[in-house]
């Protein structure tokens, strides 16, 4: 099972990305894949080929429109089954005793 964390934004388009993040977010969130969004990305969980295809196609949506994109990813691969994009942060949590801004 697959953790990706990645952000995407067309490149010379201001200082403001949130009309480009939520079109990315429209299409992943309608995936269907698990995510996550933060303010300096969004993480998907699933298998390679899966959560590949979605940062693709968001790849694909802006790349439609912009001549230069921006793509940061950084990946985390661990055979099991799936669940870590919660499990993570609650066995952090468990360890603390208390809950974490998350």
């Amino acid at each position: 099972m697959v953790l990706l964390e990645f952000s995407i934004a067309p490149a010379g388009q201001g200082e403001s990305v949130s009309a480009h993040v939520a079109r990315v977010l429209d299409l992943i969130d309608r995936s269907g894949v698990p995510y996550q969004l933060t303010p300096m990305g969004t993480i998907l969980e699933g298998e390679w080929a899966e959560v590949m295809g979605v940062v693709t196609q968001c790849f694909e949506l802006l790349a439609a429109d912009y001549a230069r994109v921006g793509v940061h990813m950084k990946v985390d691969y661990r055979a099991g089954p799936a669940g870590r994009l919660k499990s993570k942060t609650a066995k952090v949590q468990e360890r603390l005793g208390r809950a974490l801004s998350t």
